[in-house]
């Protein structure tokens, strides 16, 4: 069973690589600040938490599991409030492609001070 639960932890580390490094070529190849947000967190948080539970399958200990939970849910927490925070930013200082925007819903507001 332990070599079973050495395999699947490698497995798993192996594939959360796979999706940080998927999050690093979209990082350089997409075109703006908005996909690039996208690319930065959704496979990245991901790619993270394939490597935490990776990593607690191989290293069975308590202390090790609790801490790597603790890193886990600090990553899920803050990495949709930095995009949230990155999304404005970008959208306020005009750092948008209008061109690529399939809708716009605060370019319909009046009271936003963005535009």
């Amino acid at each position: 069973m332990s070599a079973f639960l050495d395999v699947l932890g490698a497995v798993l580390v192996l594939l959360g690589a796979l999706l940080a490094l998927a999050a690093a070529i979209g990082l350089l190849r997409l075109p703006d600040v908005l996909s690039r947000m996208h690319a930065a967190t959704k496979p990245q948080t991901a790619g993270l938490v394939l490597v935490v539970i990776g990593s607690a399958l191989s290293l069975r200990t308590s202390v090790d599991t609790w801490m790597l939970v603790l890193v886990g849910v600090f990553q899920l927490i803050t990495a949709p409030v930095t995009a949230h925070l990155v999304g404005r930013l970008a959208y306020r200082s005009g750092g948008v492609r209008e061109d690529l925007l399939y809708r716009d819903d605060l370019a319909d507001r009046e009271d936003d001070p963005a535009r």
